[in-house]
């Protein structure tokens, strides 16, 4: 199965451009087409310079909950000293278009597309483009539920090309899943995995279940059940579906549909206020820290 991995390059459309698209917003799911990531949307962060990005989730009421992603566009000379203001974030880097520098824990890593890194909590990195091309790379972050008991995730990089895809139960292979964390890994509250579909293979039945999830198309086009709608996507496309949406996908052709795929794992339900669930992982951070 090739790979290939899709990045917005913003712009604008012309003027005699129809207004008709494909974006959707509703209670239960969202759907942001590669056609809205154009300049006007882009924005800015503190401590990066040359760089913009889009904003494709954010914590927001009615809207994503554990989570943001945002795509990350860093020009030439271009990156951060201090990337992550939020000592409670973790992230996940992964990179679709061109070529950078991460520095974390006295090592320097060369990223490509398809390189991914998992960064933990509290952790001193930088990101610097020193080549002659923009890189663009997705950034999920999630504040880290830390469970007394259990080790913080370490920092890790790896590479699509270096994972094994486990095939879904009696596909033939046409349904697989690109792992960069081991699922029986409790340590892990989220994963980010790349799901992958053979021309013409389905999820067959409608997934219904607790995790959150953002998908963002790499590659190929579908049919997507999302609710009770079929919406079509095509890559550089993004979903957002709240817990318990269910699910389904015919994949398109003529080559396969891929998606990076976020979803919240291995975690209590919170039975409590949010005020004071954020008091008590608070506490379990001093506690690991200590």
């Amino acid at each position: 199965m090739s790979h290939s991995y899709y990045a917005p390059k913003g712009g604008h459309p012309g003027q005699e451009t129809l207004l008709t698209d494909r974006a959707v917003f509703t209670d239960a799911y969202a759907v942001i087409p590669r056609g809205t990531m154009r300049d006007i949307v882009t924005s800015n962060l503190p401590f990066w310079n040359d760089t913009r990005l889009w904003v494709l989730s954010r914590p927001l009421s009615g809207f994503a909950e554990t989570f943001s992603q945002y795509i990350m566009e860093v020009a030439p000379g271009g990156g951060s000293d201090r990337p992550e203001t939020d000592p409670a974030a973790q992230g996940v880097l992964f990179v679709v278009e061109g070529e950078a520098a991460l520095t974390a824990e006295g090592r320097t890593y060369d990223l490509r597309p398809g390189s991914y890194a998992y960064l933990p909590p509290q952790m001193d990195w930088t990101f610097r483009n020193n080549g002659t091309e923009p890189v663009r790379f997705h950034w999920v972050r999630k504040a880290y539920e830390a469970v007394d008991g259990l080790d913080w995730p370490e920092l890790f990089v790896t590479h699509e090309s270096e994972i094994t895809p486990s095939e879904m139960p009696d596909t033939d292979g046409k349904w697989a899943t690109t792992r960069f964390v081991d699922p029986s890994d409790l340590r892990h509250d989220m994963h980010v995995n790349i799901v992958s579909f053979a021309p013409g293979a389905v999820i067959p039945f409608a997934e219904t279940h607790v995790m959150e999830h953002g998908l963002y198309v790499l590659q190929g086009k579908a049919v997507y059940r999302l609710n009770q709608d079929w919406v079509e996507v095509e890559a550089g496309d993004y979903m957002w579906l709240r817990a318990f949406c269910p699910q389904a996908c015919y994949a398109g052709g003529p080559g396969p549909f891929r998606y990076l795929l976020y979803k919240d794992v291995n975690r209590h339900m919170p039975l409590r206020p949010a005020s004071r669930f954020e008091a008590g992982t608070k506490a379990a951070f001093r506690s690991a820290a200590e």
